[in-house]
């Protein structure tokens, strides 16, 4: 088979890649071909040549992998935009679905999660300022030193760092901004915990 088209293969890869993050799956031979004004047969030969020659696109007869573009870097975990959570005072914070999201999981990891915007400054000192997006993973348990999303005696939600229990067997949620909150601490004796925050996704703006 006679060398194909440099041009043509750059053509073809850039094509694929901004199909596949479009679409989250291969462009068929058909879309391929209408696009770039060719053949189906002419793509196929364009495909195999690429993948024989280690070019960073694969072509396995059903499905196109790109370096960018591949089934381990489009893998994802839904994940829903819930609203805000105080990083302040305890408040009452209803759960309003503002939008779904797909998480990379190369980067956040696999599972359930949710998202929640921050609100307020005493988690600064763990990175956590206000409209930061906090990736939350939803569970009842978590260990000494983990930011918790927790609901307090009067069932108001907050992100703290959950410190175990004091001597009372109380819960106790330490702000984590020592300019402005020298030790304060929420001592909560029914101690909810709605999610362990997991990663931060920040704004720049």
């Amino acid at each position: 088979m006679r060398t194909k088209s440099t041009q043509r293969k750059d053509q073809i890869y850039r094509f694929v890649n901004e199909w596949k993050q479009s679409h989250g799956a291969s462009p068929s031979l058909q879309v391929i071909a209408s696009h770039l004004g060719i053949s189906r047969t002419t793509v196929y030969r364009y495909l195999v040549e690429m993948t024989k020659e280690n070019s960073g696109l694969i072509y396995t007869g059903d499905h196109i992998d790109t370096r960018e573009q591949n089934r381990d870097t489009m893998r994802v975990s839904p994940a829903k935009l819930v609203g805000s959570i105080p990083c302040g005072e305890a408040q009452n914070m209803d759960e309003l679905v503002e939008a779904f999201f797909n998480l990379p999981t190369a980067i956040f990891g696999s599972g359930d999660f949710y998202l929640l915007h921050a609100v307020g400054d005493s988690m600064e000192d763990a990175g956590i300022c206000e409209g930061d997006l906090v990736v939350v993973r939803p569970q009842s348990t978590a260990r000494a030193g983990e930011i918790v999303v927790a609901l307090d005696d009067q069932q108001s939600s907050t992100l703290k760092r959950f410190d175990g229990f004091d001597a009372q067997n109380r819960a106790i949620l330490s702000y984590m901004n020592e300019s402005l909150y020298p030790g304060k601490v929420i001592l909560v004796q029914d101690l909810h915990i709605q999610g362990v925050a997991q990663h931060i996704i920040k704004s720049l703006l």
